[in-house]
């Protein structure tokens, strides 16, 4: 049997390979333990190394360069076609998916309607802080209104009170009245000679 030649790379132990040679030697490392370590690493890299996975891989790169290459030899005829814009033109659509389509043309409507609005709630999200301030300001203003309207309210209501009290009176201080122009023209007044009869008496 030839000797090992020293300039052949694989007749030549690494230092890995002479390390472990050494732990089994020792007893450290057995047999069994290392048969188990290298199968534990077959299999977890078994999705990257096996010829299985490795075809697939191979098949679904394959795919992507044959699609690469059909995008390279129609590159001119798809350049002028996204530069073309394509509105007023009827787009093919499977049957299957017009039931998806309606939708999402309900959700298009429904936010082209409400753009405007979102549109203005983020332009006013900076002015924030100043419209929470006006806010509570224009709040507190509407709490005096409020307390003043309920003090005019309750004066109106005395006011209203006191009306009806001299309403009440009213009839009674006519019928007064009118009692005593009744008994001022029951009793007529005294004759002149009276009255001067009583300044002669007083007189003396």
């Amino acid at each position: 049997m030839a000797a090992a030649s020293p300039r052949d790379p694989e007749s030549v132990p690494n230092a890995a390979g002479l390390l472990l040679n050494r732990f089994v030697a020792s007893g450290l490392v057995t047999q069994k333990n290392l048969e188990i370590e290298v199968l534990t690493l077959e299999k977890d890299t078994a999705d990257v190394v096996h010829p299985l996975f490795l075809a697939q891989k191979c098949h679904m790169l394959q795919n992507m360069n044959n699609h690469l290459e059909a995008l390279l030899k129609e590159k001119r005829f798809l350049r002028q076609r996204l530069l073309k814009p394509i509105c007023q033109e009827n787009l093919p659509i499977e049957v299957v998916y017009h039931r998806y389509l309606v939708h999402l043309l309900e959700l298009a409507v429904n936010f082209i309607e409400k753009l405007e609005a979102n549109l203005e709630t983020i332009r006013n999200i900076p002015h924030l802080d100043a419209n929470l301030k006006t806010m509570s300001k224009a709040l507190a203003k509407m709490d005096i209104l409020v307390t003043e309207t309920e003090e005019l309210a309750e004066n109106i209501l005395k006011w209203r009170e006191q009306q009806r009290e001299v309403s009440s009176r009213v009839p009674k201080v006519l019928a007064k009245e009118n009692a005593l122009q009744k008994h001022a023209i029951l009793m007529p007044p005294l004759p002149f000679d009276s009255k001067v009869h009583v300044q002669t008496i007083n007189a003396k």
